[in-house]
């Protein structure tokens, strides 16, 4: 038995066109509806037929849905709840795939205060965008954080856990705050960092940009390749979890001012058992499935 029937998937991007396909690859039978406010984009995922149909406005694409996830940036999502709240049909389920949790509660419940909404965080992706860059298996062995309400309807939190189920995900319930807290950590700092190593490398004035890329060693890669994840998506995740986001980001200065001192004063074993903790963090990473151990990355240079 299949959890929705009618699907409806707005905005059509990585995460957006991956879930359409990922339903057309599991759950052949689900009829998939798409909007994305760009007509370029509309146009492109038409092309691609990723859904079976593709409408001009948000209002249409949702009006026989029984769940509709919503895949653009998180300060998008009041906005787009208002231009299809007339259409939504009485039982339809409203979920998201945003990186942040309390803000989006918040921004939908003002907007569509007698739907249910069941706010979701597939813990997936790459650093490309558009609907050519989606793919069936992204949220394969990932995991999806599910943040419902306490006064969720038990069964439609169940049908939106069975629905991520089938598309290859381990599902967790998790409070909303709780998730952000979390998330602050393993995502939107790291995307920080990034951003900022990268840009203090091109800000460099001994330094030029043709040898910060000609010489860019594996790690500097790496935040390369975080730092060119989709930069109106990140700014809205920023933004909108500001707290968390800040408190991490005092921690993080803190224990950087610490492992500063360390090298200042030649602290060899404090750098050390830092090092080995990390090391075994990464260890368990590859362990749980989260990564593979391929030597340097996998890449083919």
């Amino acid at each position: 038995m299949l959890p929705f029937a009618r699907l409806t998937v707005v905005g059509l991007g990585l995460i957006g066109s991956s879930v359409a396909r990922a339903v057309r690859a599991n759950m052949p039978a689900v009829r998939i509806t798409g909007f994305d406010a760009d007509p370029e984009v509309r146009a492109r995922a038409d092309a691609l037929a990723i859904c079976d149909d593709i409408t001009d406005t948000v209002g249409a694409a949702v009006i026989d849905a029984d769940l509709v996830i919503l895949c653009v940036p998180v300060g998008a999502m009041g906005a787009v709840a208002e231009e299809f709240v007339a259409d939504l049909p009485a039982g339809a389920v409203v979920s998201d795939v945003g990186s942040c949790k309390q803000s989006v509660v918040e921004a939908l419940a003002a907007v569509l205060p007698n739907a249910t909404i069941i706010p979701a965080h597939p813990v997936a992706g790459t650093e490309k965008s558009g609907p050519d860059a989606g793919f069936a298996t992204l949220f394969k062995g990932r995991w999806c954080i599910l943040t419902p309400a306490e006064d969720a309807p038990e069964a439609a939190v169940e049908a939106l856990r069975t629905f991520w189920q089938r598309l290859g995900a381990e599902v967790e319930i998790m409070d909303a705050r709780h998730h952000d807290m979390v998330l602050a950590v393993t995502s939107h700092l790291p995307h920080l960092i990034a951003y900022t190593i990268v840009g203090t490398a091109d800000d460099l004035q001994g330094v030029t940009q043709s040898e910060v890329i000609k010489y860019s060693a594996g790690g500097f890669r790496d935040f390369t390749r975080i730092a060119a994840s989709d930069p109106v998506m990140w700014r809205d995740v920023f933004l909108s979890n500001k707290d968390a986001v800040l408190e991490m980001l005092q921690r993080f200065s803190e224990d950087l001012s610490a492992l500063q001192r360390a090298i200042r004063y030649d602290k060899g074993d404090e750098l050390e058992a830092l090092f080995t903790r990390t090391r075994d963090i990464r260890r368990s990473i590859v362990e749980q499935g989260q990564d593979d151990d391929a030597p340097d990355f996998g890449r083919k240079h």
